[in-house]
């Protein structure tokens, strides 16, 4: 079996996309559809990027872009509307076009970890729509990203699915 780190070990990652899950996202079973989850996920790690040096508006400012690869999701516990969601963010590593993080969204209500999202995101230049190199700045602030996160008392569980080319 494998052991995802607890809510209380990553309570200390940086919330994003902090909110309650509204009743439009519930499905027929009563909790947030699972088209939700990966939306959510993005979301932060969208928000998270910001402090790599990629804003949210890079297409339209710099005609540069973040596109997913693949995505591996684990459903660990139900997310129920009114429960106050949150996303954490850790970088494991990247390659010259790419890069490999975990989502792991949170239930803040039931103090429980309740999916992780495996994503690899590409760069590309929106004007050829090609993987590009990274930004030199950028390159720098997710190493240094990279190595905090390596550094975390715990580890980084991975699916084994999904890994940089």
């Amino acid at each position: 079996m494998t052991t995802h780190p607890t809510y209380d070990q990553l309570i200390g990652l940086p919330a994003y996309v902090e909110q309650p899950v509204p009743m439009p996202f519930e499905d027929i079973n009563g909790h947030l559809n699972v088209r939700h989850y990966v939306g959510i996920a993005s979301e932060g790690l969208d928000e998270s990027l910001v402090e790599v040096g990629i804003p949210q508006m890079w297409p339209l400012t710099h005609q540069q872009a973040c596109f997913t690869a693949e995505h591996h999701v684990t459903y660990l516990n139900e997310l129920r509307t009114g429960d106050t969601m949150s996303a954490r963010v850790r970088l494991l590593g990247r390659s010259e076009r790419a890069a490999h993080a975990l989502v792991y969204l949170l239930d803040e209500t039931e103090r429980v970890v309740a999916c992780v999202v495996e994503e690899v995101f590409l760069h590309i230049d929106l004007s050829t729509r090609r993987t590009s190199p990274w930004p030199d700045d950028v390159a720098e602030r997710m190493d240094a990203r990279i190595a905090e996160h390596e550094a975390l008392p715990f580890p980084a569980v991975t699916s084994g699915s999904l890994a940089l080319r």
